[in-house]
């Protein structure tokens, strides 16, 4: 569909009125929060200015690029890659190919990792595998002051976003970047370890909608035949090494029918079972593990 016209007269209230007529003739789903994101975007507004400002014209710079921007989300791409930013945990987070759009249901695993932790101003070291934009390792960092963090990307176009985000968000003193694949080569040991891998069966991809499948890093969603091959390298070595310190927990986040089935390669692999943390929508997505202390495993010997 071609993108409607955007007359420089127009005001910002009705150009979002007519981005969002565009989107929603096209079924799209949240045509309404789109527009709204988008022109907040890219006219560089707040929810405010446009609440007090709304019949300012958008002049015509603002009418050219709402135009291109709203062409591109009509052929499929998201809000978030179109303005190339997200917000996560409250935080600026800048995205690049190489990184996936934070997801609101991820912040149940900034939840879960922050409830393992007693004292939130203890000095602690955290390792987050497949970093990505970093989104998840800065929250933390955001809300543990004598914390420092490890992200570790295979990809180095992720690491330098990760890195960015971080230096935006005030934490790189407290931050380290790394290139490598899931644990190979780290040393512990670490009080927190967190993860959210690719755990979409390859068969499933060719399915996903456009957004994702078009837009998103393969690198990032495919999870191999059953979407559990991340998780079973992942908590192999977290078991077998000395990455994480006896007590310290593990947080990984999993797909929404995938819970018990990490809860019990982690149980193969010698892991404690902590809990299952649920999202909004009632799906089990963060799986909590622990290393067990030397003291409890002679105590159940």
């Amino acid at each position: 569909m071609v993108a409607p016209h955007f007359a420089p007269t127009l005001s910002r209230r009705a150009a979002q009125r007519l981005a969002e007529q565009a989107l929603a003739r096209e079924g799209m789903e949240a045509a309404s929060s789109d527009a709204r994101f988008l022109l907040l975007g890219i006219l560089g507004l707040s929810a405010f200015e446009l609440t007090i400002e709304g019949e300012v014209p958008i002049g015509p710079d603002g009418a050219a690029a709402l135009g291109a921007a709203l062409a591109r989300r009509l052929s499929g791409e998201p809000v978030a890659r179109i303005l190339g930013a997200w917000e996560f945990w409250g935080l600026p987070i800048r995205l690049s190919p190489e990184t996936l759009v934070p997801r609101p249901d991820t912040e149940t695993l900034v939840e879960a990792a922050l409830s393992t932790l007693s004292d939130r101003r203890a000095p602690a070291r955290i390792l987050d595998l497949g970093t990505g934009s970093g989104c998840i390792l800065i929250a933390l960092l955001s809300e543990l002051p004598s914390a420092f963090g490890f992200g570790l990307d295979r990809s180095i176009g992720a690491l330098r976003t990760a890195r960015e985000n971080a230096d935006r968000n005030g934490i790189l003193s407290r931050a380290a970047f790394l290139a490598g694949d899931w644990c190979a080569s780290l040393r512990g040991p670490f009080d927190l370890i967190v993860s959210n891998p690719p755990y979409i069966a390859s068969v499933v991809i060719p399915g996903l909608a456009r957004e994702v499948r078009l837009h998103d890093p393969s690198g990032a969603l495919d999870g191999g035949t059953d979407g559990l091959d991340a998780y079973r390298r992942i908590l192999a070595d977290v078991a077998g090494g000395d990455l994480l310190m006896p007590g310290g927990a593990l947080c990984v986040e999993v797909g929404y029918d995938q819970a018990e089935a990490v809860r019990a390669i982690g149980a193969r692999a010698g892991l404690e079972d902590a809990a299952i943390r649920y999202d909004l929508a009632g799906h089990g997505r963060v799986v909590m593990l622990r290393r067990v202390r030397e003291s409890d495993s002679q105590g159940k010997s």
